[in-house]
């Protein structure tokens, strides 16, 4: 099975309800950081492809037809040339929003895990801590100029490399319309998925 969306927009771009809507347009199933956890030895892998190392890219996704979030969009650049009739789709949202929800959820939960007791916690942190925050933003987290000019660079770079009748600039808040015109899908008959704010990152999580 081959990868026909993969996605290029960083975690907290909508990308969680990104993942219920591409499944629900029939690219079931879409892979996003919470695969991670549900494939033993998955994250090993992901740690030597950030690495530069080599990987076998059907493996790794066998049985998805999309990919989004962290730990793959990163790597965006190697599947879309691995699957070169994939389409695609760069999640965004305001920068400065961006950067309040990365550290109001996903990097304290980060550093949290990477004090826990747990082993398997733990190293969950550490690996995440690694490929993410100190990787594609320096350890710089306290920075926000400087976190939120990573974003803006990454955003630049896929729009210039990406040709544009392949690429999808996508803001949740647009809704089905412009998604299903890209993928060619009929627009559901629901309101687009919203799940994965803030709000609910924190009421699951202890970490604020």
């Amino acid at each position: 099975m081959a990868l026909d969306v993969v996605g290029a927009g960083f975690g907290r771009t909508g990308t969680l309800s990104l993942k219920h809507a591409l499944e629900k347009l029939g690219f079931d199933k879409c892979y996003h950081m919470m695969e991670v956890m549900q494939n033993p030895g998955h994250h090993e892998t992901w740690a030597a492809a950030h690495r530069g190392d080599p990987i076998d890219w059907d493996a790794l996704f066998e049985g998805y037809r999309a990919a989004v979030d962290w730990p793959s969009c990163t790597l965006w650049e190697a599947q879309a040339a691995h699957w070169p009739e994939s389409r695609v789709l760069l999640s965004t949202r305001d920068p400065e929003r961006w950067y309040e929800s990365i550290m109001n959820t996903i990097y304290p939960s980060t550093v949290q895990a990477c004090e826990a007791d747990n082993e398997i916690v733990q190293g969950f942190g550490r690996w995440a801590m690694e490929i993410i925050w100190d990787r594609i933003f320096d350890g710089r987290m306290d920075d926000r100029a400087h976190c939120i000019d990573v974003f803006l660079r990454h955003e630049e770079y896929v729009k210039k490399t990406v040709p544009a009748d392949r690429l999808l600039v996508f803001e949740a808040s647009q809704g089905w319309e412009p998604l299903c015109r890209f993928l060619d899908r009929p627009v559901p008959d629901e309101p687009y998925p919203r799940v994965n704010t803030t709000a609910d990152f924190q009421a699951r999580s202890p970490a604020k």
